[in-house]
């Protein structure tokens, strides 16, 4: 009873023709058929379709290495058909065969290496085709530059060399003729023409597909057609009935106005463009759905064009801070990833701040590093880089303080990751000590005001930190007797003695730190019973018999300046 079978838009290159021909053995009544990457499509696999899916009335092969271009001839039932991004196509082959199908009306062959002959013929000879989309073609381009192509009554032919909605609205009656976005009049028509809305549909999907790929690739020699045209056809997509066009085009706003992925450089003109024609309710709107690939994409997209000061004042004036703030806390983790990025880039300057706290952003951000600790290397990058930022902020610094030291499980195991060889993102570290750094000083203003209590200090520093400065933090604080009661309550003498069975092959800067703070807490027989069941005596040895030097100078240094200890904990002489 299936119908309709969709693969793509990643690549499915283990998809073979042998498969392709049970699909057609197996799904007799088959209308559509859509596979991206596929790398051959053999005469055998396009001729069971003929065969056995006499109903098949749309098909792509798009992004393929190889395509039977003669068995294509075959598909006599077929009413659109792409080959887009397809290589290795004989066009003369091609032309001479598809022009020849009875029932074909689109025909796609944007990205490819057509050349002007083959489109003249498909023009010219195809008997219902009305519709041949062809962009992006460099080598057609080329050739009509110095062969300007006759017109073909009837056909419309859709290139970046035309204006594309023109194009559109000449399939329509004279009423649409002054109408700037043609897709949007025809969504709006009530009395519509079947046969007529199918192709239209079509012609969303391909643009779709193809602004897509063309967005992807970041053609430099692209820039005026995306101002000129691109960026109000995918804003014209946005406002699709298809989820998957709305889905696409986002994905494709978040692509193209990033021109340097490297350095998160957006262009501005294009950023400027999506402004202008309300991109930003739009994309607001789509991040509302309940669909959560609508909100990823659109999220993204939002995203990236934060980037650019202008459109983040007007995401925020248009609500959009509690939105991704509503987002971040999604069960679905590539929406939560999209949104801690939005809220990461929104976090930059000082304008958007408090708004992203009073949205309950910090909070939604602690809970994501404590809800996806693994295999999350760009969720826990964004969700660190956005509170590093908010903790930056004299009015944000203590709520991120508070927030992170409830959240004493999120940010040990972020602490955890950040020590692993396994971790792929190279900026959650430095963002990680960041942001370290700004609730030390957030802390600190707080005990200066008697707004929190010492062991929430303590509790940050606890189970699985492997991080150099936690050991030293530790260490620190293990000088005073209350804090050293608060360390072995929190669980600090496991976590110390695992570090020191850990840090055998370590840096020296750790083992110095692991023996440091270990060797206040046996003052207390308690902790000393402690280590002992936990294991701490052989490490404690095997450092002992290091060439490790605790340089108490430095320590007392690190207490007076980092901890406004001062002489209150000990004397300086006695050391």
């Amino acid at each position: 009873m299936l119908e309709s079978v969709h693969f793509g838009p990643d690549a499915c290159e283990r998809i073979s023709s042998d498969a392709i021909k049970a699909l057609a053995y197996c799904c007799p009544r088959l209308r559509r058929l859509w596979m991206s990457g596929v790398k051959e499509v053999n005469g055998d696999a396009i001729n069971a379709l003929v065969e056995h899916c006499r109903k098949l009335k749309d098909v792509g092969f798009i992004e393929s290495d190889n395509i039977d271009e003669v068995a294509l001839g075959n598909l006599n039932s077929v009413k659109f058909l792409s080959v887009a991004g397809t290589r290795n196509l004989k066009w003369g082959s091609a032309a001479q065969v598809l022009s020849r199908l009875p029932c074909l009306v689109c025909l796609d062959i944007s990205r490819t290496d057509v050349n002007l002959s083959a489109i003249t013929r498909f023009l010219s000879s195809s008997q219902n085709l009305k519709v041949v989309c062809a962009l992006n073609c460099p080598v057609f381009e080329r050739e009509v530059d110095s062969n300007p192509m006759q017109s073909h009554k009837g056909k419309v032919l859709l290139t970046f060399l035309n204006d594309i909605f023109k194009g559109v609205t000449s399939l329509f009656a004279d009423n649409s003729k002054n109408v700037t976005d043609v897709l949007q009049y025809w969504r709006r028509t009530k009395n519509r023409d079947k046969n007529l809305d199918e192709i239209v549909v079509w012609i969303e999907w391909i643009f779709s597909y193809s602004l897509l790929r063309i967005a992807e690739n970041n053609l430099k020699e692209l820039d005026d057609f995306w101002l000129t045209q691109g960026a109000a056809v995918l804003l014209s997509l946005l406002r699709s009935s298809q989820e998957e066009v709305q889905e696409r085009a986002a994905t494709a706003i978040a692509t193209f106005v990033v021109i340097d992925d490297e350095n998160a450089t957006v262009d501005c003109q294009r950023a400027e463009a999506i402004l202008r024609g309300d991109g930003i309710r739009l994309l607001l709107d789509l991040a509302r759905s309940c669909q959560e690939g609508l909100q990823s994409e659109a999220a993204k997209a939002i995203a990236n064009l934060y980037i650019d000061s202008k459109v983040a004042k007007a995401v925020a004036e248009s609500g959009g801070i509690n939105i991704l703030a509503n987002l971040a806390k999604s069960i679905n983790r590539l929406v939560a990833e999209e949104a801690a990025g939005g809220l990461w880039n929104l976090s930059v300057g000082d304008d958007h701040k408090g708004a992203i706290a009073e949205a309950g952003g910090i909070k939604a951000l602690v809970d994501l590093i404590f809800k996806w600790s693994s295999n999350t290397d760009g969720l826990l990058e964004h969700a660190t880089g956005a509170l590093a930022n908010l903790g930056a902020d004299e009015k944000c610094s203590m709520e991120v303080a508070v927030a992170v030291a409830g959240g004493i499980h999120a940010l040990a195991m972020l602490l955890a990751l950040a020590n692993l060889k396994e971790c792929k993102s190279r900026l959650l570290v430095p963002w990680l000590i960041w942001l370290l750094m700004g609730i030390a000083i957030a802390i600190m203003l707080l005990l200066d005001k008697r707004q929190v209590h010492w062991k929430h200090w303590c509790n940050l520093l606890i189970l699985k930190m492997k991080l150099q400065e936690a050991a030293g933090a530790l260490w620190n604080l293990s000088f005073d007797d209350k804090n050293r009661e608060a360390i072995a309550a929190a669980g600090g003498v496991e976590a110390l003695v695992a570090l020191a069975q850990s840090s055998s092959s370590a840096s020296r800067g750790l083992q110095e730190r692991a023996a440091g703070a270990l060797w206040g807490l046996p003052v207390s027989e308690s902790n000393s019973i402690a280590i002992g069941r936990q294991g701490g005596i052989a490490p404690l040895i095997a450092l002992a018999c290091s060439n490790i030097e605790v340089s108490f100078s430095l320590l007392a240094c690190r207490l007076v300046v980092s901890f406004k200890f001062s002489l209150r904990c000990f004397s300086l002489h006695s050391l």
